[in-house]
């Protein structure tokens, strides 16, 4: 039996900021059987929600020095599936460990259906957890153990410390600052609307906020935000941010570089900090992927179930619907749309 399977593609790469004609919708057959006789470890999945995240800009460029660094940044071939964390169930499988009907979230694709080949990422959901699935996109998934391990394991934050993190409101920033906020940390996020702003002080307790869009000088916004100097600074941003935290960081100050998205798109953006402020305060600047913290993903899992479950940490989500809206999802990321996690809803549970 074959099934028509929908799924996004590009038509060409993308080596500027992407747009609606960039990509295409297409259909292909997919077997919903296995023919006995083969072998195949595939599992077949319906994807019930699909992760949007702006890295997947870096595979799609024609050429991208991250491409040949992990094999979740390798180049994305113009109409063919692309790859995408995600959220589904189980229609087919010949593996001991799935059966259909099962719930599962890891490599997955921009389409409705996808086909998992033996050694790629797939998990099993608990179905009792009491949770939205779209979780596991999100705050269950890579957003959170970025969160989680960017900043507790790169930053080696203290109580009492002054934090700051770029891009604030997004899917990763929102939990970082909650996370130095239960620690005992005063934080400040930047983000690029009043609203978010608001999101920001109102909902999660930010000790400040700023709209980078009205400052003119941005070193200047945070010597006003922080005059007694910065500790930590998770950076998902790059560019002039980066350039402004530097310049106010305490001695012995680390960054924790999660993404550059003001680089993605523009090579005009490029980050010059100063690096005499570097060596003489014996800053550290790390960069780091959640694939780093696979190890801890588990652990780190509990842990974030538990804040939730107590009301400690709380998530936004931006959900979208159909496979058709997954182009402007994207675009959105980069012009700072969303507030919390993007993520499509592809089909009904």
């Amino acid at each position: 039996m074959e099934i028509k399977n929908k799924y996004v593609t590009i038509k060409n790469s993308i080596n500027g900021a992407p747009k609606e004609s960039d990509f295409e919708i297409k259909v292909e057959n997919v077997s919903l059987i296995i023919e006995s006789e083969s072998e195949s470890k595939d599992v077949v999945v319906k994807n019930l929600f699909v992760s949007i995240d702006p890295y997947h800009i870096n595979r799609m460029k024609s050429q991208s020095s991250s491409q040949g660094t992990i094999s979740f940044a390798t180049a994305i071939t113009p109409g063919e599936c692309i790859d995408s964390y995600g959220v589904g169930r189980v229609l087919f499988s010949r593996r001991t460990d799935f059966k259909k009907g099962d719930l599962v979230a890891g490599l997955l694709t921009w389409g409705e259906y996808s086909i998992v080949k033996e050694g790629s990422l797939l998990n099993k959901l608990d179905p009792n957890v009491g949770f939205p699935l779209s979780y596991h996109v999100g705050i269950f998934g890579f957003s959170g153990l970025s969160a989680y391990a960017g900043f507790f394991e790169v930053c080696k934050p203290k109580p009492g410390e002054r934090v700051f993190v770029s891009a604030a409101s997004g899917s990763i920033g929102h939990l970082v600052g909650q996370y130095a906020k239960l620690l005992g940390c005063y934080v400040v996020g930047s983000v690029g609307s009043q609203e978010k702003v608001n999101f920001l002080q109102e909902r999660l307790g930010f000790d400040d906020a700023f709209n980078y869009k009205q400052e003119t000088d941005l070193k200047l916004a945070l010597k006003r935000c922080f005059p007694q100097g910065i500790d930590v600074y998770f950076d998902n941003v790059g560019g002039r941010m980066l350039e402004a935290a530097v310049a106010n960081m305490n001695i012995f100050g680390r960054v924790a570089v999660c993404g550059v998205i003001s680089e993605y798109t523009n090579a005009t953006t490029r980050a010059a900090p100063e690096m005499l402020d570097i060596v003489y305060k014996r800053i550290t600047i790390k960069g780091f992927l959640a694939a780093d913290f696979m190890n801890m993903y588990a652990e780190i899992l509990s842990k974030t179930v538990e804040y939730v479950k107590d009301g400690k940490l709380k998530t936004a989500e931006d959900i979208s619907r159909g496979v058709e809206s997954i182009p402007s999802a994207f675009i959105g990321l980069f012009n700072g749309e969303n507030i919390g996690k993007k993520i499509v809803k592809v089909a009904d549970e």
